[in-house]
């Protein structure tokens, strides 16, 4: 899967998903560190990626303009995490959404479930 991961994560997070064979960028390394947000989604739709991000900004934006991508992956934990924790979280439930994502999705996964909401909203 191909991956957009947001600012507001660590650059460790794109190694570990990579390592695990999907092609990840982090905002910082295509000159988006200080972008916003509707920039990142521009770009993630047009290079047909999944933003991964802790910002729910995303899907105020995605629902105000009634888009059907990008997808969104959406960490929210009570907690923070370090990136191989939040990795393992991903890669542990990406066969569950991965239509979804496909489909056009925002996917929060969260400590104790997950919840798909099908784009547009």
């Amino acid at each position: 899967m191909k991956f957009l991961v947001d600012q507001n994560l660590s650059p460790t997070l794109v190694a570990l998903l990579r390592t695990a064979g999907h092609d990840v960028v982090h905002t910082g390394d295509i000159d988006l560190a200080m972008a916003d947000d509707r920039d990142i989604v521009k770009t993630a739709a047009q290079q047909d990626r999944v933003i991964v991000s802790a910002d729910t900004d995303f899907g105020t934006l995605l629902a105000e303009r009634g888009a059907t991508s990008p997808s969104v992956v959406l960490l929210r934990l009570r907690s923070p995490r370090r990136a191989r924790q939040l990795a393992e979280l991903l890669l542990a439930n990406l066969d569950a959404v991965v239509d979804d994502l496909d489909s056009g999705a925002i996917v929060v996964l969260e400590d104790e479930r997950i919840r798909v909401r099908r784009l547009p909203i």
